[in-house]
């Protein structure tokens, strides 16, 4: 008969309805940029793994995208089911909802979440900005009446406000385990991928309300030599219109986006870096299954 590990690892879902926060928290909880946040809801399109190791724990976080009740164009049934299939097979769930309120899409995900079978962790997120803590009192009892969660811990993911007591209770309820990668590894995804990311987070906080939902990112080059870092992307949009948009008078905007995107590469790999810029139309390409796919867009990226 085996020991059991002294450690413990295990995998850990973070969800719940866009613009909730979870992306910021999973930045927090590893201590460094991984995931790409704005203020704009459905920033996250990808399950995006965040790796944080200590002496005896190593947490394998998963961002989801947010989980909605909109299900008409292919994107949205995209983000649902990759939000969904990740509930699948975790170890526990941490729920994240706004201080401000529950809300609809808050009740379809805790039905979702009794059938996981798995402890699931109410997070109630930024508590910050509340003016008076007391305000919250409401919806912490009417929480406790959705569903039996392990535990209910107000944060603030933007402040750090009870991020070690949501860690605390993560590591008790993860399984015994060995550690399922290296002690310095935090992500699964490539450089090529966060570049990506970085890329179009700069467009989204450039641009007005709608079209960053109208836009993806594609990296078409990604070569280091002789010192220098060469990014080349593709910034696909789905009108000529957009296109226009993208590229600003007198390309002003594509060479901001492109001189943003390049000074936080460099400050996150410590190396010089070139990018390179292209906007093209490819019409439809949110609504289409088929281009989604071709695009990345896929349950297992």
């Amino acid at each position: 008969m085996t020991d059991t590990p002294a450690t413990r690892c295990g995998y850990i879902a973070l969800v719940g309805r866009p613009n909730v926060g979870k992306s910021t928290l999973l930045n927090r909880l590893i201590g460094q940029k991984l995931c790409i946040t704005s203020r704009k809801p459905q920033t996250t399109r990808h399950r995006i793994m965040g790796i944080k190791t200590t002496a005896d724990v190593q947490y394998v976080f998963v961002d989801t995208p947010g989980m909605h009740l909109d299900n008409k164009h292919a994107m949205n049934r995209y983000l649902n089911r990759a939000a969904s299939t990740t509930i699948l097979g975790v170890d526990v769930i941490v729920f994240v909802i706004d201080a401000g309120g529950w809300a609809k899409d808050d009740d379809m995900i805790v039905e979702k979440l009794k059938q996981a079978g798995v402890p699931v962790v109410l997070a109630i997120n930024k508590v910050d900005r509340l003016a008076n803590k007391e305000d919250l009192l409401p919806l912490l009892a009417s929480v406790n009446e959705k569903m039996a969660f392990q535990d209910i811990i107000p944060l603030s993911a933007t402040k750090g406000v009870n991020i070690e007591v949501l860690e605390q209770q993560l590591a008790n309820l993860l399984p015994h385990s060995e550690f399922f990668f290296a002690e310095d590894q935090i992500t699964d995804r490539s450089m090529r991928f966060v570049a990506a990311e970085l890329i179009r987070e700069k467009l989204i906080r450039r641009l007005g309300k709608e079209l960053p939902y109208a836009l993806t990112v594609e990296i078409e080059e990604y070569v280091q030599e002789d010192g220098m870092l060469n990014v080349g992307a593709v910034i696909w949009v789905e009108r000529p219109g957009q296109k226009a948009i993208v590229i600003g008078k007198g390309g002003s905007m594509l060479k901001e986006i492109g001189r943003q995107s390049r000074e936080e590469l460099e400050k996150m790999l410590d190396t010089k870096v070139f990018v390179r810029l292209w906007v093209k139309v490819r019409e439809g390409w949110s609504d289409d299954e088929r281009a989604l796919r071709s695009l990345g867009y896929s349950e297992d990226s």
